[in-house]
């Protein structure tokens, strides 16, 4: 945001921020921005962002160590069937950079919240989108990260990929999501990311809601519905 430049109100701000640390293979990341493509053509998810009649922006960041964060595509600001198709399109040409090796979900919180208050819009509602494979093992921890989210008024929801950890959604359950309308999504594995991102968007942007609706599960054989625990 360029100082003295007047700041629009917005209908909500969206971070994605796409897990892209060391565990994530090459086909992994693709299909996680594919799904994020994907999604955005989808009516329902088109529908859901043009009833805002301010409009949605969303920023997609790729996240790993504690030092490191990249933001591509920028802030871009959906009002628009063109504008939406055009983001779909940009996520199919980005291009992996190295983000380091480690897992350092306080950090991407932290990112989130600084991108948040710096791109010159102001949302009515506010809301970082986190999706991953591992645990924090790097820098400040989730649970504190959240907290200065949280007095920011920003809502956290995850989106965890049981690859590697069976007890990964209790782990961001207990220490990640936070804020109105707080929710975490399950999938078993990446083949099963663009089914769940749709939905998890889906309910994103769906005006705010009462906490406490539960696990959702997303996977392979399961894709036809979500299972509510």
């Amino acid at each position: 945001m360029v100082r003295g430049q007047p700041v629009r109100d917005v209908s909500m701000e969206l971070v994605l921020a796409v897990d892209s640390s060391a565990s994530v293979t090459s086909a992994e990341y693709r299909l996680q921005l594919q799904g994020i493509a994907d999604a955005l053509r989808r009516p329902e998810i088109i529908s859901t962002i043009l009833q805002y009649s301010e409009g949605v922006a969303i920023s997609v960041m790729h996240w790993g160590g504690w030092a490191d964060s990249v933001l591509d595509p920028p802030w871009r600001l959906l009002t628009s069937r063109a504008e939406i198709a055009a983001l779909a399109a940009e996520l199919e040409n980005v291009e992996r950079r190295d983000v380091g090796h480690l897992t350092a979900l306080g950090h991407a919180i932290d990112v989130g919240v600084e991108l948040l208050d710096t791109n010159g819009f102001h949302g009515r509602q506010r809301k970082i989108d986190i999706s991953g494979d591992g645990r924090n093992n790097s820098g400040r921890s989730p649970r504190d990260a959240r907290a200065n989210a949280l007095a920011r008024g920003i809502s956290i929801n995850g989106l965890v990929i049981l690859t590697d950890d069976a007890g990964l959604y209790d782990y961001y359950d207990r220490e990640v999501a936070g804020g109105l309308a707080r929710f975490v999504m399950q999938i078993d594995s990446y083949d099963d990311y663009a089914v769940a991102i749709a939905r998890k968007l889906k309910r994103e942007l769906a005006p705010p809601v009462a906490e406490g609706l539960g696990r959702e599960t997303v996977g392979r054989v399961r894709s036809a519905a979500i299972h509510t625990r």
